[in-house]
């Protein structure tokens, strides 16, 4: 039997980097777009839905893993590492969208996970090391590695596999380094387990090795030819191996039984069902499922939309294909492929796979590379030539691609697989070595070719560039053909540009619980994120939200290691969905105006013109694209409306004043005092100095809530260091603050007023604060650390703020008597622990 097309799953809006499926009825995703997908069915002949969508980060989610159920989660986890270094642990089944635990250790990206019987959590990371988590708590770190930890395999609770962009694989037992095995030329993706033999590597050598534990080389796959990208193993002991060439491949006793080619220029990730079904995702934003059985292959109708692009052939003059009697001659060996032309002029693909040929799709595009005029660079002819701008001032260097590469088809009747096209990453690598640049450039260069190129064309939907590190193109000139700015802080590591806008936008399926379905949160409602070293995410989705263990905690957890403090970027408040916010606002405008008491203070036609400027601007902006800003005096309308609504129909208009002081904080026109009279605006809707009528007490809680998250957001650093927030109102801000009685805040408004004091001491570590304002912060931060006795959300975030300030150097010990050991006698946390021993050590330093 051969392997065939289940179904297609789309819902990602960036490519599909990890997937893994634990059972034939779930399955889970996480893609480039931001988010993570729970996939459920309730057999295996029903198609997969979507059972929760998680906004897990503002920056890349690169891989997923699923952690066996508890009694707190009886559906299981899932696990997910994003480019923001941050680990995430999400309950399915759910009704909350937030994490349940939030792991903090890495510095850099999180690119791969996985996980044992027993509950341990392995992590791997683009800062050299790879991390051991047991009861959501990191027990070991593990150092060795001179490159990117790529892939780990957790072997059992005690011992690991990880490989490295520095071309090698170790095992360990705990926190020791066992053997370093040696065999591959370029960079370790992946590694799979194999019951009984041992383990297989994969590379971006192309190959994939067999090793016994012991880290002997039992033999060597090869077939691919470009990066081999990820590895799983079916229950049967057969290998399935994905790359950058196109093709799933399925391996038997070290041949190739099938090659299942894409309509995609990078197959990234592949896993296996316990039934045998094969699961893929790839750069075009799907998941596909493949099977060997019959009852659950696709109809043929579907099948058609498993379309293979015509670049994957090169130049095919389609008068010369043969027609469907070629499709009797017996294939040649497994995996041979053949283009047939139809009796309709279309022309499909078809593969030899299990003693038949298998159609794989139709091919789509055109037929021609390149532009058809050749460019002469050092003395050969080009396709491409694109100019690279690496600095300021320096002249730009000169990028070379050739569309067409030397491969021609191996016979008249039989077209070979082998991209024509040159692989874009091979000349991205080519490239960083002839200019002697770091390696950390490869995939924005490599995304670039293929924007620039007839590649792109693999998905006609996608008419965007995507710089794989921010999210979006990091030049003015995103779309100029031929150009590309790469922007250099002189480390290893990229870093976007100060105007680069990460991707969001959460799929509409999605219902945000404020600005979506707008439902008054309870007084409990959804912690948002802890902070994490060097980087975070979307508290208002709770991307970096800590949870304590619950009962399985030991009773002497080991506490994660490496520097927290300081802390340099803030938390936004991001969540949006911007056409629920501008239809709930619509209909509440024409509730008020329908009511002849309220019909007066109804948004008028000319007012609604600048409502919508401000949408149409939130849901590009929202999305990443480049926006002018706003004008002031379309946000001065909002505040306006805001003070004149009925209390129970504001907390729209605070929302959208949530967002703009996300992507707008500059409007322009804005007077100097414009933050003043925000302030005042917001101030004046929060009521805190008033006592709340019981009727009134929901609508009062909710806007109150949302004054602070948009207060939180006013305040912003950006990767590259740029802070926004600071002035002469904040001197305004805090003591007003100050005002607030603390004991009639509910638990979601403390975090919020924690995510705000800590966004500020991000700003007190990169510029000079007002005196006042900065006193003021240090007495709220106080406050907090010693009058909250049981939000351990609200606490962390509190004491990091308080930690940011201490960095600076300008608090004295004597201004904080007593005060960690009040938080220690409160909170007992290891994560309490680390942070507050590292506090201590600031003031002896």
């Amino acid at each position: 039997m051969v392997y065939k097309l289940s179904s297609t799953l789309q819902a990602h809006s960036s490519d599909v980097r990890s997937v893994v499926s634990p059972t034939p009825r779930l399955l889970l995703s996480a893609s480039r777009d931001t988010t993570a997908i729970v996939w459920t069915r309730p057999d295996e002949q029903s198609p997969f839905v979507i059972s929760s969508t998680f906004m897990v980060s503002p920056r890349f989610v690169n891989a997923i893993a699923y952690l066996r159920p508890t009694k707190e989660a009886p559906e299981g986890y899932a696990v997910t590492g994003s480019q923001d270094a941050i680990i995430n642990v999400y309950a399915i089944g759910s009704s909350s969208q937030d994490p349940v635990y939030t792991l903090l250790g890495h510095s850099d990206n999180v690119c791969s996970l996985d996980t044992t019987a027993g509950g341990v959590i392995l992590s791997g990371s683009w800062d050299q090391t790879a991390r051991v988590w047991k009861s959501f708590q990191s027990t070991h770190e593990l150092k060795g590695h001179s490159g990117s930890v790529l892939a780990v395999l957790a072997i059992n609770d005690e011992e690991y596999l990880t490989a490295s962009a520095d071309k090698t694989i170790k095992s360990w037992k705990e926190n020791k380094a066992l053997r370093t095995f040696s065999g591959h030329t370029d960079a370790v993706r992946d590694l799979a387990l194999i019951p009984d033999l041992g383990f297989a590597s994969c590379s971006n050598d192309g190959d994939i090795i067999m090793w016994t534990i012991k880290g002997d080389i039992m033999h060597t796959l090869s077939g691919h030819t470009s990066f081999v990208y990820s590895l799983t193993a079916l229950p049967s002991g057969d290998i399935v191996s994905s790359g950058e060439d196109r093709s799933v491949r399925v391996w038997r006793d070290g041949e190739c039984l099938q090659t299942i080619v894409h309509p995609a220029i990078s197959v990234w990730t592949v896993s296996c069902m316990q039934n045998g079904d094969i699961v893929s995702g790839a750069s075009d934003k799907r998941v596909r499922v493949f099977s060997e059985s019959a009852d659950r292959w696709a109809s043929e109708e579907n099948l058609a939309h498993h379309a293979v692009p015509s670049q994957t052939e090169g130049t095919v003059d389609h008068s010369n294909l043969p027609g469907g009697d070629a499709l009797n001659t017996p294939g040649n060996k497994e995996g041979e492929n053949k283009l047939i032309k139809t009796a309709t002029g279309t022309v499909d693909a078809y593969t030899w796979a299990g003693g038949a040929w298998m159609r794989v799709g139709e091919v789509t595009g055109t037929t021609t590379t390149g532009s058809g005029e050749k460019k002469l660079y050092k003395g050969k002819e080009w396709d491409y030539v694109f100019e690279v701008d690496v600095q300021e001032g320096a002249p730009k260097l000169q990028l070379p691609y050739n569309a067409n590469g030397e491969t021609t088809p191996s016979s008249l009747n039989r077209i070979s697989y082998t991209p024509l096209v040159e692989n874009p990453y091979t000349a991205a690598q080519r490239f960083l070595s002839d200019n002697d640049l770091p390696p950390a450039y490869l995939d924005q260069i490599a995304h670039f070719i293929e924007q620039q190129t007839a590649g792109v064309r693999v998905d006609p939907a996608s008419n965007e560039f995507v710089d794989p590190f921010t999210g979006k193109f990091p030049s003015d000139h995103s779309y100029d053909p031929g150009y590309l700015t790469l922007h250099w802080t002189g480390t290893s590591r990229y870093q976007s540009s100060a105007s680069s806008v990460p991707t969001a936008g959460p799929p509409t399926t999605y219902q945000d619980p404020y600005t979506g379905g707008y439902q008054s949160p309870s007084s409990g409602g959804s912690a948002a994120p802890a902070a994490a070293a060097g980087s975070f995410s979307d508290p208002f989705t709770g991307a970096s939200r800590y949870a304590p263990p619950g009962s399985s905690q030991p009773p002497h957890a080991v506490p994660a290691t490496g520097k927290i403090l300081p802390v340099k970027m803030t938390l936004p408040f991001r969540q949006s969905n911007v056409p629920a916010m501008r239809t709930k606002l619509l209909q509440l405008n024409e509730d008020i105006k329908s009511d002849l008491t309220l019909s007066v203070v109804a948004i008028s036609k000319l007012e609604l013109q600048s409502f919508e400027r401000i949408f149409t601007f939130l849901q590009s902006a929202s999305s990443g694209a480049s926006t002018p800003a706003l004008q002031w005096s379309d946000i001065d309308q909002v505040l306006q409306i805001l003070s004149r609504w009925p209390e129970s129909t504001q907390f729209p208009l605070i929302d959208v004043l949530r967002l703009v002081n996300i992507y707008c904080p500059d409007p322009t026109g804005a007077p100097p005092n414009s933050k003043i009279q925000m302030l005042d605006d917001l101030l004046a809707v929060a009521k805190w100095n008033e006592q709340a009528a019981a009727a009134s007490g929901k609508s009062r809680d909710t806007n109150a809530l949302l004054v602070l998250r948009a207060l939180a957001n006013c305040f912003h650093v950006s990767p590259n260091g740029a802070a926004s927030g600071n002035g002469q109102w904040t001197s305004r801000l805090f003591p007003e603050m100050k005002k607030v009685s603390y004991e009639k805040l509910n638990k979601s408004q403390r975090v919020a007023l924690a995510t705000l004091l800590f966004n500020f001491s991000c700003v007190v570590l990169t510029q000079e604060v007002i005196a006042e304002a900065g006193q003021a912060h240090l007495e709220l931060t106080l406050r907090v650390l010693r009058e909250e006795t049981s939000d351990s959300e609200t606490m962390y975030r509190a004491l990091v703020a308080f930690g940011n300030t201490l960095s600076t150097g300008k608090i004295a010990e004597s201004t904080f008597p007593g005060i960690l050991d009040g938080v220690a006698s409160r909170f007992s946390e290891d994560r309490m622990k680390v942070l507050t021993t590292e506090i201590r050590a600031l003031t002896k330093s």
